[in-house]
């Protein structure tokens, strides 16, 4: 099935993202103005068939798969072998090292800091990278991890988690526990090793402690519940990818960034 302009846009806009390009570097790329590329996500402005060939080269991928509708993500990690075999298609989202080495040390450094909390599982995990991803990309429109996250019942989930937390455990980083929470099983993570803080900047440790000082001390419930009023949660369908651009309509209960008055 063919993507209608305004699926291709969002389906641009999402491989963008999970690229770590901004709307500036990808225009640079592709060779037209910045406003071109806000138009095109936006569903504002089609796609011509000379630009469609240059983000299929640009994504690496084929145009046929750049118009098809119907691939479900799966993750590939650096150094990942892929299996050729006959199976449901998939859109591939392929995490760039620098993405994948920010999203190791941050995990380590959430473990290391709170990992030991009774309250502390996979849960509550996924939604602390979610507001550390999505405070940072509102407060300074730029990625942290830029991990993708999927709405589902439970609040968003970040895609990558479970390859890269596997390739961590193979590597003797982390290890996963069996657990109860008040007589609920839980999946708990303890850190093997300290993080490298050389990873991250004193810019982003401040977003991360901010989040981990509000939201750490919340149970799997009472942080899922807190994360369905987000509006970039709010906004995105079922099942589907949460856009990163929607924090920017977040309410002031939500909000992080201090916007100032259009006024003279």
């Amino acid at each position: 099935m063919i993507l209608s302009p305004t699926q291709l846009g969002k389906k641009i806009k999402l491989l963008r993202t999970q690229s770590g390009m901004t709307q500036q570097q990808l225009a640079d790329t592709l060779r037209v103005q910045r406003p071109a590329i806000s138009q095109i996500e936006n569903r504002l402005r089609a796609v011509t068939a000379e630009e469609l060939v240059r983000f299929s080269q640009i994504f690496r991928m084929t145009v046929d798969s750049l118009l098809d509708l119907h691939k479900e993500p799966t993750v590939n990690l650096p150094g990942t072998r892929i299996a050729r075999k006959k199976s449901k298609q998939q859109i591939r989202i392929n995490v760039p090292q620098k993405n994948l080495d920010k999203f190791r040390e941050v995990l380590l450094y959430i473990l290391d800091k709170v990992g030991s909390k009774p309250n502390i599982g996979e849960t509550v995990i996924y939604k602390l990278l979610y507001f550390i991803d999505f405070n940072y990309y509102e407060k300074y429109e730029e990625q942290l991890i830029g991990a993708q996250y999927m709405k589902n019942l439970y609040g968003p989930t970040p895609v990558e988690f479970h390859k890269i937390a596997e390739r961590m455990m193979q590597h003797g980083e982390m290890e996963k526990v069996k657990s109860k929470y008040f007589q609920y099983p839980q999946a708990k993570y303890l850190p093997r090793r300290k993080p490298d803080l050389s990873k991250i900047t004193a810019q982003e440790l401040e977003v991360i402690e901010d989040v981990l000082n509000r939201l750490s001390d919340m149970n799997a419930t009472q942080i899922s519940i807190y994360s369905h009023e987000d509006i970039p949660w709010k906004t995105a369908r079922d099942g589907e990818l949460i856009e990163y651009e929607s924090v920017f309509y977040r309410t002031p209960a939500y909000s992080v960034r201090e916007y100032q008055d259009d006024v003279p």
